[in-house]
């Protein structure tokens, strides 16, 4: 049975801390996909990182790492904080930049993985190019963005024996989630397209394209960078 709390009182966020060596901690929030949970998260981040002793904190689906000075601050006075910003009234963080993607949809996975889901390589297109992805988080290499949430009709689980190699500019799926591979890199994912819109830039800071909290939307276009004709009702 669900726990029902009287109505007026606040609902106190609790947040657990999990040690990550000697100098920083994860400040878990939950363990699920949510988009409350990971502006929640964004916004703990942001917080964190105006406290003296954080060296750095960084946010993921549903929870902050932090990078922290252990002379000016310790895991149970980190968990006090985080509990304590939680609870607070602040404003969400606003809505992330908005990227609009160029994708040719000639990947070595489109039509078998068109298959696998009983659809149409144009309707595999269509379906990938509706939604406004967010950015949960960035990981796993420089510039890889976690995208989603994919539409549940072309949710694959990943290819069971991973590529050794997958291009830079890669358009894949897996899961829910949906990416771009930043740098050449081992990957599982199922590759639809290519972009040459570049997800890691060195040179700025910070290096990565998409930020968590922004949003992205991905649309088709031909070899020569254009974008292909609609067609009529009767396919032509």
């Amino acid at each position: 049975m669900p726990i029902r709390h009287p109505v007026g009182v606040p609902v106190r966020r609790r947040a657990a801390v999990y040690p990550l060596g000697d100098q920083a901690v994860l400040i878990e929030l939950g363990r699920r996909i949510d988009t409350a949970l990971n502006s929640r998260a964004i916004a703990l981040a942001r917080a964190l990182r105006q406290r003296r002793g954080v060296l750095e904190a960084t946010p993921g689906y549903a929870s902050v790492t932090l990078r922290y000075d252990p002379e000016r601050l310790q895991p149970d006075t980190i968990q006090k904080a985080a509990e304590r910003l939680l609870n607070q009234k602040t404003p969400p963080p606003g809505m992330g930049r908005l990227h609009r993607v160029p994708v040719i949809y000639d990947g070595p996975d489109l039509e078998e993985t068109a298959r696998a889901l009983d659809l149409g390589v144009d309707e595999l297109i269509h379906l990938h190019t509706q939604p406004t992805y967010r950015c949960f988080m960035v990981g796993f290499v420089p510039g890889w963005a976690y995208l989603g949430p994919l539409p549940e009709r072309i949710r694959l689980p990943r290819r069971p024996v991973p590529r050794t190699a997958v291009p830079a500019g890669t358009v894949a799926i897996a899961g829910s989630q949906a990416g771009v591979y930043p740098l050449p890199t081992p990957g599982g994912w199922h590759l639809l397209g290519r972009t040459t819109l570049p997800m890691f830039l060195p040179e700025q800071d910070p290096p990565s394209l998409f930020l968590p909290g922004d949003r992205v939307r991905f649309f088709r276009i031909d070899g020569d960078g254009q974008q292909p004709a609609a067609k009529d009702d009767n396919g032509s």
